[in-house]
């Protein structure tokens, strides 16, 4: 007889076991549906790195690594970090944290190995913790690579960044909905995407997205998402941001993309939204090389089609 284990568990509902008993042929198998007799397993990790200022160098004070996240410094001297979620993407009541802290006038740039994929939460949302602060007189570059959000996935999103006195940062997290390739138009999920960053304690930006079925019925209205499957917020926060606007204007335009720029006092916001994944990321790299001075990170590279 075949019977439902408890110690079989699978991020999601897969298999079906059917119980028979011999010697009873005639009688109906009864069918045991798997979802209902075992709890799921969940992935939660947690990674931090702390680097020190030393002499004008960074040296690495402290490395934390558990459970599914971890982090990599990908060369000696480097000034580059990769996180990295091993258990393949996130479902309902996964917990994911990275954080970041950057010492006095260092400047690094941090970024994930690969995109991060939201499945189906079977009702519950999954949480990422993104905790970065950076020291005066720093600059951090925070560019995940983008999220993908499938049909009935949940996820809950919380990034804070903390200045000091003369500090600056660079975010951007691109959003894709569905499997372009395959053709998938999501219209049931959920997103709560928010961001919050002070300077020495004050308040200087903070955004909240949230996305769900009741916003995806509406999402051919232009003030939504239009035709788009794909958007991102780019945020650069610090002294001398908003002089940087003037010299972005020549790169707004591009084909298959729609962007949009509003730059004040330490702040500049570029908004962005596409139908197709391939332009929308080669648009977002040309803004953040521009931005940056130098390519991007090597593992947002696609065959060198991304400079």
């Amino acid at each position: 007889m075949l019977n439902a284990e408890q110690g079989l568990f699978c991020s999601k509902p897969c298999v079906r076991l059917i119980s028979v008993t011999l010697g009873q042929s005639k009688r109906a198998p009864e069918v045991l549906d798997v979802k209902d007799q075992r709890a799921y397993q969940r992935s939660f990790g947690a990674a931090q790195v702390i680097l020190a200022a030393d002499r004008g160098k960074a040296r690495l004070s402290r490395l934390h690594q558990s459970g599914s996240a971890k982090a990599f410094l990908p060369n000696r001297g480097s000034d580059e970090i990769v996180f990295l979620n091993t258990s393949g993407g996130l479902t309902g009541g996964d917990y994911l944290r990275f954080a970041l802290s950057l010492g006095t006038g260092l400047s690094f740039t941090a970024t994930t190995q690969t995109a991060e994929r939201a499945y189906d939460g079977n009702g519950s949302a999954a949480r990422v913790k993104i905790d970065l602060t950076i020291g005066a007189n720093a600059h951090l570059d925070w560019l995940p690579q983008e999220t993908l959000l499938y049909q009935n996935s949940g996820l809950c999103r919380d990034v804070h960044v903390q200045l000091e006195a003369g500090a600056s940062v660079l975010l951007c997290e691109p959003v894709v909905l569905g499997r372009h390739a395959m053709g998938e138009r999501p219209d049931r999920l959920n997103l709560q995407d928010r961001r919050h960053v002070t300077c020495q304690g004050r308040i200087v930006w903070a955004e909240s997205l949230f996305v769900d079925p009741a916003a995806l019925a509406r999402q051919n209205q232009l003030a939504i998402l239009g035709e788009a499957r794909c958007f991102a917020t780019i945020a650069l926060i610090g002294p001398g941001a908003a002089s940087r606007a003037s010299a972005l204007q020549p790169l707004l335009e591009f084909a298959g993309c729609e962007t949009a720029l509003s730059a004040w006092d330490g702040r500049l916001i570029l908004r962005l939204r596409a139908r197709e994944n391939w332009p929308f990321r080669q648009h977002i790299s040309r803004i953040l090389t521009h931005l940056r001075g130098r390519p991007m990170p090597r593992v947002w590279q696609l065959n060198g089609d991304i400079a």
